[in-house]
């Protein structure tokens, strides 16, 4: 299954009046008709390319297994959903994640009560299967989507009721923390996310002007608001607070 497949299936926001989903947009957020891109003719050649090359390159998935990718995926649709994205615009989150994994990239640094990243995702893999199978006898893929929503949430909220083993090698805290840090470094490195929530992107050697009362740029649009409640069977607005957790007192008085 592709991922937009996985999309498709994701419920969508849903219209605060009668309750039905929201339909897909190739623009979804508060600034319509803004396109970070129409502003690349200002921007000096190696941010050119940069940026564009997020939009016009693939990446061949290198790292994971074809099961691998598919699972992660499903996974990461979970933790930053597109499905008030049409098809064509869907940003892929999984290909760079992929290759900062096959290229064996990271922030150079390890918690001590985590493994290597690259072994980090293995476990993470079998610890949420092992979750699903738990609650719900089926591996992750196979359960309904709010089936799948619980599984993730026990994760989030350090509170797992399976893979004692692997919790007691890895940190659930700092393994949300990873799955969530690459899912947000690649959906908002990518210049559709930016048009979605109105940032102007590389303003050199143009510069910004407007540095006072927070207005846009000329190139910029006003923010256009509407309202809009969570999907169906959503548990983002559920999920305790975990701040707490990621503090070092935390980590270094609790190994979990």
């Amino acid at each position: 299954m592709k991922t937009e497949e996985y999309v498709e299936l994701a419920p969508r926001p849903r219209d605060v009046a009668s309750g039905e989903p929201l339909g897909q947009h190739r623009q979804p957020g508060y600034y319509p008709g803004f396109s970070t891109l129409s502003q690349k003719s200002f921007w000096d050649d190696a941010t050119r390319k940069v940026v564009v090359s997020r939009v016009e390159s693939g990446h061949e998935i290198k790292f994971f297994s074809a099961q691998e990718f598919e699972f992660w995926s499903l996974v990461f649709s979970h933790l930053i959903p597109q499905s008030d994205r049409t098809p064509d615009r869907q940003i892929d989150v999984i290909g760079p994640l992929d290759h900062r994994l096959y290229i064996n990239q990271t922030v150079g640094y390890r918690y001590e009560n985590m493994p290597e990243d690259r072994v980090a995702y293995k476990l993470g893999l079998e610890a949420i299967n092992k979750e699903a199978q738990h609650s719900f006898s089926e591996d992750f893929i196979s359960i309904p989507w709010s089936q799948q929503e619980v599984v993730l949430k026990a994760i989030h909220d350090g509170k797992p009721q399976a893979a004692p083993d692997i919790w007691q090698s890895m940190s659930v805290h700092r393994f949300w923390q990873l799955i969530m840090g690459d899912a947000i470094d690649a959906y908002y490195a990518h210049p559709w996310a930016w048009d979605e929530i109105g940032f102007g992107g590389p303003a050199y050697p143009r510069a910004y002007t407007r540095l006072e009362r927070g207005e846009p740029e000329p190139w910029e649009v006003e923010e256009q608001r509407y309202e809009w409640d969570a999907p169906q069977g959503a548990l983002s607005d559920e999920v305790e607070s975990v701040a707490h957790l990621y503090t070092e007192a935390h980590q270094h008085s609790n190994k979990g």
